[in-house]
């Protein structure tokens, strides 16, 4: 599903950073199993988390989604 490869994706670029789930979850104010859940594809994002988390990843949604291969 889509939101795999999203996930995948956000895992990717946050392990690119050198940046932790606990570090980025703080970044973007949400509980660190939050980010476990979507980086494993078994939490939907709605629109406002997606954009919280290009926000933190100073890229833009798009990028991200392209990234994902969506």
């Amino acid at each position: 599903p889509s939101r795999v490869k999203l996930g995948k994706a956000i895992r990717a670029r946050r392990k690119l950073l050198h940046v932790s789930q606990e570090k980025m979850a703080e970044h973007i104010d949400c509980h660190r199993n939050y980010v476990g859940l979507v980086e494993r594809g078994r939490q939907n994002l709605t629109v406002d988390m997606l954009c919280r988390f290009a926000k933190g990843f100073k890229c833009t949604v798009a990028q991200l989604m392209q990234e994902a291969g969506l």
